[in-house]
């Protein structure tokens, strides 16, 4: 099975309402007069990271991701729990453990740790605190409304393949927790850019059952000469929302396109439509 298939199986189960139907990033879940943000995000050796990765930037990365689908819902983290697979470089695992979880004032609660043969896979869930309600969500984009980008796009492609001005943004890159909390009262809908600007996009428009009208001009890249692999690579870790076109932003961010009626595709790239995700970003299987 791949990834769309397991999802589409798991909707067969019984679900939680704040599962949102397994079609957001996040469960959203109301309790007393609290609403909770879970996340649970994994990286696997030979897929999210080289076999000789520097384990420091590894566990950083794990927290990252986590932290930055909090952030594309406007929350504050409370707390994570860890599922590590014990192995070599423990100790650098560590190291860049606590400098995440220092840098974003983030405490452990918990978790589990294994030792087995092979490559390795580690897994954090993340909790946070709703800093608004309702919780931004990928389906509530609207006519009338822009879509919009914080950031560049592709730095992270340009690290991975060893650009050095671009080594941390694919080894650390930054949740924009801060950004999150001060757009969740302005936004229509909201996710972060981790597998793609253009697998993105095109989730959040079958989401919010609209058209996105994307202007590949407009898109911020690192490197302009590959723009198409700037969109299309993924671990950005930026923020992919829609607002009322002409608002004000308390956020730097980019117009790159339109929210239109549903019409023949999801999303449109200068006027052509685009029908299938296939080969937009990173899917697994």
């Amino acid at each position: 099975m791949n990834e769309a298939d397991f999802i589409a199986a798991l909707r067969t189960l019984p679900l939680h309402s704040g599962a949102r139907g397994l079609s957001d990033d996040c469960a959203v879940l109301e309790i007393g007069g609290e609403t909770l943000i879970l996340t649970h995000d994994m990286m696997a050796e030979g897929t999210h990271f080289r076999p000789d990765a520097e384990m420091a930037d590894v566990a950083w990365k794990l927290v990252a991701s986590n932290l930055s689908d909090l952030a594309a819902k406007g929350a504050e983290p409370i707390g994570v729990l860890l599922g590590h697979s014990l192995g070599q470089d423990d100790e650098r695992f560590l190291a860049g453990l606590s400098e995440a979880l220092s840098r974003y004032d983030v405490p452990i609660l918990g978790g589990d740790t294994v030792s087995a043969t092979g490559p390795r896979t580690f897994g954090l869930t993340a909790i946070g605190r709703a800093s608004h309600t309702p919780v931004p969500s990928r389906s509530g984009a609207s006519l009338g409304d822009a879509l919009y980008v914080t950031g560049m796009l592709g730095a992270a492609m340009l690290g991975f393949e060893g650009t050095p001005e671009h080594l941390e943004a694919f080894n650390r890159p930054r949740p924009l927790l801060q950004q999150g909390q001060s757009l969740a009262p302005r936004v229509s809908a909201m996710m972060d850019v981790s597998d793609g600007l253009l697998l993105d996009a095109f989730r959040l428009a079958e989401a919010s059952e609209v058209t996105l009208a994307l202007e590949t001009k407009n898109v911020p890249v690192a490197d302009t000469e590959r723009r198409e692999d700037c969109m299309r690579w993924g671990d950005d870790y930026e923020l992919l929302f829609t607002a009322p076109e002409g608002l004000t932003l308390p956020v730097s961010a980019t117009q790159i396109g339109t929210v239109q009626p549903l019409g023949f595709a999801p999303l449109t790239l200068d006027g052509n439509p685009i029908v299938n995700a296939q080969g937009l970003g990173h899917q697994h299987g």
